[in-house]
Parts: structure tokens; C-alpha cells; sequence
């Protein structure tokens, strides 16, 4: 399975807006930017697309930026992978082979199954969960001993 970089860059960039917008502050498209090592241009194609679908919020004016809309543990990753790019878990098809039974069978067996295992399983994760991972990640990162020479 190939991810884009635009589903990729999105999750991380939601996962920055949940983990720094406590006590409903909101998260700049520039800190973003600068903590994730993505480009801000890049991400303001990228989030458009992510408030369009009700995810995120934007804040005008000088102390502008982005709020999650709902509470984490209720974004579920199929809602992320939707809104950035809708073919990734969508319904695979072999278009120039209609007519072929074996195209059925293998999208029978196959395709529709794997996708539907996908589909259910990235509406079992939240963006809670992957918030969670990263914070206890980067806690372990922060514990380790640092050795200089």
C-alpha cells in the first residue's frame, strides 16, 4: 500500500494540532511547519482540505491558526484518510478489464476483502490513539540518557 504524502503530512499535522491546542489553543500553520519539517505551503493546501471535512477549525486574525472541531478520541483515521485523499480506501476495480472473470475473483477474493479489513480497521483508530503513541514515544526519547563526547 502506497500512502501519499499529502495523507501523510495531514496526519501529522493533525497530530501536532491535537497534541499543542490544550486549553484551546491554536496551532499556526508556521509551528507547525517548523516542528514537523514540513513546508508551510505545503500545508496550507493540506489543511483547507481537512477543515472542509469538519476535522479542523481555522481561527482568524493575528493569533489565528487551527482547533480540532470534536475531541480526538472521536477523529477516527478513516475520517483523515477520507478527507486528504478518498481513493485510498475506496472500493478497488479493474476498469479496463470488465469483462473478466478473472478480475472478478481477484477482486472477490482479494481486493474487496482487503480493502474492507482497511477500511475497518482505520475507523478503529483515533486520532487519540496516535496522539497518545507519539506523546509516550517522545517521553521515552526525552528519558534516555544523552552521551556527549
Amino acid at each position: 500500500m502506497k500512502i501519499s504524502t499529502k495523507v501523510e503530512c495531514g496526519i501529522i499535522a493533525l497530530v501536532d494540532i491535537c497534541v499543542n491546542s490544550g486549553n484551546d489553543d491554536v496551532v499556526t500553520v508556521i509551528n507547525i511547519s517548523r516542528r514537523q519539517d514540513i513546508s508551510a505551503k505545503y500545508l496550507e493546501q493540506i489543511l483547507p482540505l481537512l477543515r472542509h471535512a469538519g476535522i479542523i477549525r481555522s481561527v482568524k486574525g493575528a493569533r489565528g491558526g487551527y482547533v480540532l472541531t470534536t475531541s480526538a478520541d472521536k477523529i477516527t483515521l478513516r475520517q483523515v484518510i477520507d478527507a486528504l485523499d478518498s481513493a485510498v480506501l475506496e472500493d478497488v476495480t479493474f476498469k479496463d478489464r470488465e469483462d473478466s472473470f478473472i478480475a472478478d475473483a481477484v477482486s472477490e477474493c482479494l481486493w474487496s476483502k482487503m480493502t474492507k479489513f482497511l477500511q475497518t480497521f482505520s475507523e478503529g483508530i483515533t486520532l487519540r490513539d496516535i496522539s497518545d503513541r507519539f506523546l509516550k514515544l517522545s517521553d521515552e526519547s526525552a528519558s534516555e540518557p544523552m552521551y556527549y563526547i
